[in-house]
């Protein structure tokens, strides 16, 4: 005997959710890159932007945050990618709004640096990621900031309880 726990949306909702927020993180964060590389230099010491607490200053990362992982660009490349199916693929199990819209967050973030990874210098699957936003111990950009958000709000709706997928029980 087979139960569920929560019900599904149902794919039509929850891509009708998820979706404009992963394209809106994915466009706004591109547009900033775009901007970024008209506006500042690499090497260009940082540009205040929010006093001494956020500055601008262009980076192109070759790894992760903090740059780490920087050696591994492919396999960087590979998780994002991994996390872009695996939401994709779950989209018809959804039962919280509030866990479409926290993934749309994290597929517009992983779809941003994705790009990046896949389509600029030095190439295919070994891209650098413009990162413009310096926050002191690290520089980051729009992807980030949505990845982080969804990492925040993830452990929000854990904490509260709220179910994310559609499971089945056995009796």
């Amino acid at each position: 005997m087979t139960s569920t726990t929560g019900k599904a949306l149902g794919l039509r909702t929850a891509l009708l959710y998820l979706v404009p927020v992963a394209v809106v993180v994915f466009v706004l964060d591109q547009l900033s890159k775009v901007w970024a590389e008209k506006s500042l230099e690499v090497g260009e010491a940082a540009k205040p932007f929010i006093g001494s607490l956020i500055q601008l200053r262009l980076i192109y990362n070759p790894g992760a945050a903090l740059s780490m992982a920087s050696g591994m660009t492919w396999i960087l490349t590979a998780i994002s990618l991994a996390v872009v199916v695996f939401i994709v693929a779950m989209a018809n199990r959804f039962v919280s709004k509030g866990w479409v819209l926290t993934l749309g967050l994290l597929l517009g973030g992983a779809l941003g640096n994705l790009y990046d990874r896949l389509f600029r210098d030095p190439g295919f699957p070994q891209g650098h990621v413009v990162d413009f936003i310096d926050y002191g111990p690290f520089v980051g950009n729009v992807a980030d900031i949505a990845i982080v958000a969804a990492a925040i709000l993830i452990g929000i709706l854990t904490l509260r309880g709220v179910p994310a997928f559609e499971e089945s029980e056995r009796a």
